[in-house]
């Protein structure tokens, strides 16, 4: 007998004509959350959208369901509408369709097109931009951004025109090949570099990016390190590639800490291409990345806070503390922050940005302290292909080793920032998370949430 829980009603759209329909969240008794549809014509659809890591209930408290008419106003079509319950934090500009990579995974296609906007039609996209959204964080996307001589033109126009913040989405081959490019991107304001960033081992590249690609992304941090550009490692994460890793990636932004400001995981999301349809059943939840994390680092469950700005069950973040020895201390607390109310997307924006770029941090004190490649050795041997042998903990502090003086100061100048963002394809699209988004894509005059820009029909 089947005694699945109703727990709320929403939208959402057929995984293969896109149609909204409605759907509903049912919870098991251990705690799964499924959601289930029917589209009329291509029959009933059911996928697992939080696996009972973490409490699902207490998670979201703070969303209401979609209401009537948020529901009336949303179709399913970003690209007719202009109605959507959330500001803009960050706004994608794709400056090309080229690329130097054909990964397996690749949400906007990269690579298979040629087509490079010239820099005219893109200064007046900027312009667009930042009469839409006011002061965005603005995102110069791909396609692989750097194959365009002309970024740091584009990047020098957007802080003139009002985006306090710029951030380039990259592959970081370009920057670890060419240092005056690097330069050039510092000269003209860039503030952040979104690093793909899959794991510390080749093999990880090879599966995932098609080629060797560890060292090269190593001499991109260093780059950027060299011109005071901030970093933050985006790894993709695939089950079975490299979701046994995610502890090894942040005992190496704890080692690269400052010229790394940040780690924002990306569970792999079905949308773009992929390998193939028979993947999509094979989702890796928000909720699994978190229990993943708190496994392979020690890191307490607590210090893990959902979202106040987007959906909460889209994203997670965590704030820490290196100290002068490089431990993390961790500063957030889920209980404290029940407390808090909702933050608009521009509240989030700034705090974001502040903490992912390079500030006037103190130095950590580490006595003769390696070069990057010395750094990195030592995580790099760590990797072990055994999955059932107990990762290493992370070297964790406690903030009331912090006089209040010096916590105030680290909190301004020594934080590194853990976030995940679990993306909606197709097969799970939730319109109630969607209406909430903060991370919009320009588009022909519009701005539209992630999801629904880039989402993809799947095959019968």
């Amino acid at each position: 007998m089947n005694n699945d829980e109703m727990i709320r009603k929403t939208e959402s759209v057929c995984p293969v004509c896109l149609k909204k329909i409605p759907a509903i969240l049912k919870k098991s008794e251990n705690g799964v959350i499924r959601q289930e549809k029917t589209c009329q014509e291509h029959g009933i659809f059911e996928i697992p959208v939080w696996n009972g890591r973490f409490d699902y209930a207490e998670w979201i408290s703070r969303e209401m369901p979609l209401s009537e008419e948020e529901a009336a106003h949303c179709d399913g079509d970003c690209r007719a509408c202009n109605a959507h319950g959330q500001g803009t934090c960050c706004v994608i500009l794709e400056v090309t369709k080229a690329c130097n990579l054909s990964c397996t995974f690749c949400f906007a296609h990269g690579g298979e097109a040629r087509t490079m906007p010239s820099v005219d039609s893109l200064k007046q996209d900027i312009d667009r931009i930042v009469q839409l959204a006011g002061d965005p964080l603005l995102q110069l996307s791909g396609g692989e951004p750097t194959l365009r001589d002309d970024l740091p033109e584009l990047v020098r126009y957007a802080k003139e025109a009002g985006c306090s913040y710029t951030q380039v989405n990259t592959n970081g081959i370009r920057l670890a090949e060419d240092e005056s490019y690097v330069a050039a991107l510092a000269n003209a304001g860039l503030d952040i570099v979104f690093l793909q960033f899959d794991g510390v081992s080749d093999e990880i590249y090879r599966a995932l990016r098609g080629r060797d690609l560890l060292e090269t992304k190593l001499r991109a941090i260093r780059n950027c390190d060299k011109y005071r550009i901030g970093v933050t490692l985006v790894p993709t994460v695939v089950p079975e590639v490299n979701d046994h890793v995610l502890g090894d990636v942040i005992r190496l932004a704890v080692e690269l800490f400052p010229a790394v400001r940040s780690v924002h995981f990306q569970p792999v999301t079905y949308l773009g291409r992929y390998p193939g349809i028979q993947s999509t059943a094979n989702h890796y939840t928000l909720d699994e990345l978190m229990q993943d994390l708190v496994d392979q680092t020690g890191i307490p469950e607590s210090a893990l806070l959902p979202s106040r700005c987007d959906h909460a069950a889209c994203e997670f973040h965590a704030t820490f503390i290196i100290n002068d020895s490089g431990q993390m201390i961790p500063v957030s607390d889920r209980a404290n922050d029940v407390r808090i109310a909702r933050t608009s997307a521009a509240q989030n924006r700034r705090y974001v940005a502040e903490h992912w770029r390079r500030g006037e941090e103190d130095a950590v004190c580490k006595t003769e302290r390696p070069t990057i490649e010395e750094q990195t050795d030592a995580v790099c041997r760590a990797v072990r292909p055994d999955r059932v042998e107990k990762p290493l903990p992370l070297l964790l502090g406690k903030k009331e080793d912090l006089d209040f003086d010096t916590f105030i100061r680290y909190m301004k100048t020594r934080t590194l920032k853990i976030s995940g963002m679990a993306f909606q394809d197709a097969s799970n699209l939730d319109l109630e998370r969607l209406y909430r988004c903060s991370l919009h894509v320009y588009e022909g005059g519009k701005l539209l949430p992630f999801c629904g820009k880039y989402l993809t029909p799947m095959s019968e």
